[in-house]
């Protein structure tokens, strides 16, 4: 192994410890308090804890190991050791770290405890692992069933939350549902960044001079696709690019600038990496 392979691999191993300290935050100082619970097998954890009062870190390690035998023969080794070490760091911090209580407020601890709950879970997740065996099977439920990934784990916290409004109340169930919702947008904006992605297709009369645009003066590469119109028949050139979500404003313009009568279709997309996508904007 290279230096520069080692000093990597120690940064993501960091990391993921540094999110996982972050998500402890997040349960111990805001959640458990108030008796709020997390989706997943960390919720149904929070839960049995809540119920039977045993001890919420054991309760995390013991409901993961299943998944993790599960997962390890379906998923890449690298990944699991990366996810093995998260979960078991998870319970290890929440069974020995005394977490203070930051406030009882319900909606500030709701909103609060899911956004450290996210950010911890971004940091494991952009590095290369998972802290909650849920998404393990998921991944391999979502690739045997044809079904995507986020069903699987929606299905499946919805049966969580279900559980919780009758053994905590519909006040908890809601507020954990709040926390939920607020550590995924967390979790979300700390894996994809404010630079959330979308690929744009122009199709126009001036498709030259708006690919010389978004080359010279944007910045941005751009793939030509020969097409023709369905209804007038017409081959013209379809033009696609990948622009940041706060690039879009100014790319639209640009393109109307040339083009008043320009059909601009853009949709997003979870990730993009290479090319020149990251080149700035000439101002």
């Amino acid at each position: 192994m290279s230096k520069e392979s080692f000093y990597n691999g120690f940064i993501s191993f960091f990391f993921v410890a540094f999110g996982v300290l972050i998500e402890s935050f997040g349960i111990k100082s805001f959640l458990l308090p108030n008796e709020f619970i997390d989706g997943g097998v960390t919720g149904i954890s929070m839960l049995i804890h809540f119920i039977f009062h045993i001890d919420l870190g054991l309760s995390i390690i013991a409901l993961n190991i299943p998944f993790l035998i599960f997962g390890y023969f379906n998923i890449s080794k690298l990944f699991m050791i990366k996810s093995i070490f998260a979960i078991f760091l998870l319970g290890f911090f929440v069974f020995f770290i005394n977490f203070p209580s930051i406030t009882h407020d319900k909606l500030l601890s709701a909103v609060f405890g899911g956004f450290f709950l996210g950010a911890g879970v971004g940091l494991v997740v952009k590095n290369g692992g998972i802290s909650d065996g849920t998404e393990l099977m998921a991944v391999v439920i979502g690739k045997q069933l044809s079904i995507t990934v986020g069903n699987v784990i929606l299905f499946l916290n919805i049966l969580i939350f279900i559980c919780a409004s009758f053994f905590l109340g519909i006040d908890k169930a809601l507020y954990s549902i709040l926390a939920y919702f607020s550590a995924y947008k967390t979790m979300d904006f700390v894996i994809y960044g404010i630079e959330e992605y979308n690929n744009v297709i122009v199709i126009s009369n001036k498709s030259q001079e708006i690919k010389n645009m978004i080359i010279h003066e944007f910045k941005k590469g751009v793939t030509v696709y020969k097409t023709y119109g369905g209804y007038t028949g017409v081959e013209q050139e379809s033009l696609s690019c990948v622009v940041t979500r706060l690039e879009m404003i100014k790319l639209k313009k640009l393109i109307f600038d040339i083009d008043e009568g320009a059909f601009i279709i853009a949709h997003p997309i979870s990730q993009a990496t290479g090319g020149i996508i990251k080149k700035h904007i000439r101002s």
